[in-house]
């Protein structure tokens, strides 16, 4: 019996010191592996956007046939949908190079491709990735209105829009200012009234652009209660005050959008209006036989307001394509390396960016496109003060 026992005693201590070992290996193992993806360089890091982009293919449909592996019982029951391989998410998380989609190929390959990289979360009508939003930087001489085209076409700006006087509003924001309108890209302006000028990249102007917009929206607005501020700091002159690049635009609007915040408590809303480069075809809509400059709505993907800021432009995209049917593109969402990817919408889940229509497009069907968004987000904004004040009298009621 002793010699039983103390054989027992023996295997009990060997295991204990399989089990130390073992456990002092994992730990090696950890420390390891740990310090080799520390070490590496950021180009061969896995990334959070990768690791991400994998994660959205981890659904339902994959978690049911995993399910399936250890329960065949799921397996023999009739499932149409479409499940994606487990090593099409393993040699996407490993490459991020999905096969569905060979712009995440070529988007590495072919210089400037990745204009057209992003993601269409709605489609608006005829949109697709052939005719996403551009972005280009404007050359030197242009950027520091070293030269700038003569104007044309400037009795375009004096029409008003096909807006009818609008009666007193039954409801009003009062001397408060909720809405607020700024200009990353300030300078970005439109053909038409620039003489001479064919080229896209060219279409920048220090006196006509995209603030003129501005003036419209916040008449509309203001037109339906909704107390608007329109921003005109000139962004790409303070750029060139600087010695900055074109690519800083946001981090310096951040500024201007941070001291509006801080100064004014009752700004809700911001919109950051910008001017796409694709061109008419792409860019214009005719409703009821008058024609309108389309808006597309941009969402960086990289900003942890993203779904909130998501939310906000659905419910315009859904508005418009109820009363203004085709006059959205759809919401884009922008995460790739050759873009922002935050545009300044981490500092409220109310903020949204709004490309108004391209480089050929007029202000009559600028300031249409103005009424139209102005409708609609009227409508949605005074249901939502209408919820929140139900919301607060049930909770001063209880």
């Amino acid at each position: 019996m002793k010699k039983a026992s103390g054989t027992f005693v023996a295997v009990q201590g060997t295991s204990l010191l399989k089990a130390a070992a073992m456990l002092i290996l994992f730990i090696l193992l950890i420390f390891s592996i740990s310090g080799l993806l520390t070490s590496l360089k950021p180009q061969y890091r896995i990334s959070s956007t990768s690791v991400n982009h994998a994660a959205t293919n981890v659904n339902g449909e994959l978690l049911y046939q995993l399910m399936g592996w250890e329960n065949h019982h799921f397996l023999t029951v009739k499932h149409e949908a479409d499940v994606p391989t487990l090593t099409n998410i393993v040699f996407k998380l490993a490459s991020n190079i999905n096969l569905d989609d060979p712009r995440s190929l070529l988007g590495r390959e072919l210089p400037g491709f990745f204009q057209f990289d992003g993601q269409i979360l709605v489609a608006g009508e005829g949109t697709n990735y052939t005719n996403m939003p551009m972005e280009s930087a404007p050359p030197i001489k242009i950027m520091k209105a070293e030269r700038e085209a003569a104007l044309q076409n400037l009795e375009d700006l004096e029409k008003t829009s096909d807006q009818q006087s609008s009666p007193v509003p039954k409801q009003t924001t009062g001397k408060r200012k909720v809405v607020y309108l700024y200009f990353t890209h300030n300078r970005e302006s439109y053909l038409p009234y620039l003489k001479g000028v064919t080229n896209p990249d060219l279409a920048q102007h220090s006196k006509i652009n995209v603030t003129n917009i501005g003036d419209q929206l916040k008449s509309s607005l203001e037109n339906r209660g909704i107390g608007t501020y329109v921003d005109r700091t000139d962004i790409q002159g303070n750029l060139n005050k600087k010695g900055w690049k074109f690519a800083r635009s946001y981090q310096e609007s951040r500024t201007v959008v941070e001291a509006a915040m801080s100064s004014n408590r009752d700004l809700h809303y911001f919109i950051d209006i910008h001017r796409d480069s694709q061109r008419k075809q792409v860019t214009t809509a005719e409703i009821n036989g008058k024609k309108y400059a389309k808006l597309a709505f941009i969402i960086g993907g990289k900003n942890p307001n993203y779904e909130k800021n998501v939310r906000l432009a659905k419910e315009l995209h859904d508005r418009l394509q109820s009363k203004y049917k085709g006059l959205s593109r759809g919401i884009m969402v922008k995460q790739d390396p050759g873009s922002n990817g935050i545009y300044n919408q981490n500092l409220s889940s109310n903020s949204i960016l709004i490309e108004f229509g391209g480089v050929d497009n007029t202000f009559e069907e600028l300031n249409r496109s103005a009424d139209a968004l102005a409708d609609v987000f009227s409508d949605y904004y005074w249901q939502a003060e209408k919820v929140n004040k139900d919301t607060d009298d049930s909770k001063n009621k209880q």
